[in-house]
């Protein structure tokens, strides 16, 4: 259902019968691993216009896999991770790499 590299690809598809008897498939939730048993790769500091995709280009060659970098910092919300210059973000070493 989902690309080997998607965050989603290893989760489990479950099936839910509504009221009615239809069959809805669903994919089951991705919980956030525990950023501090992810390996590190790098550590990038935030500078003013920099976002996750091309960071993730940068360090992983691949700005789809920007979801590493999320995984890394513990970050639900992308978008925060880029707000505040200066800050540090650690780089999750992809499991594929």
């Amino acid at each position: 259902m989902f690309d080997s590299k998607s965050r989603y690809y290893s989760l489990q598809t479950a099936t839910h019968t509504t009221a009615a008897g239809r069959s809805v498939a669903y994919v089951r939730r991705r919980f956030l691993p525990a950023a501090d048993s992810l390996p590190t790769l790098a550590e990038v500091t935030i500078t003013d216009g920099d976002r996750l995709d091309l960071i993730a280009a940068r360090t992983l060659g691949d700005p789809e896999q920007y979801w590493h970098i999320c995984d890394a910092n513990s970050a639900m919300n992308p978008i925060d991770l880029t707000v505040e210059a200066g800050q540090r973000l650690r780089i999750g070493l992809p499991s594929t790499l």
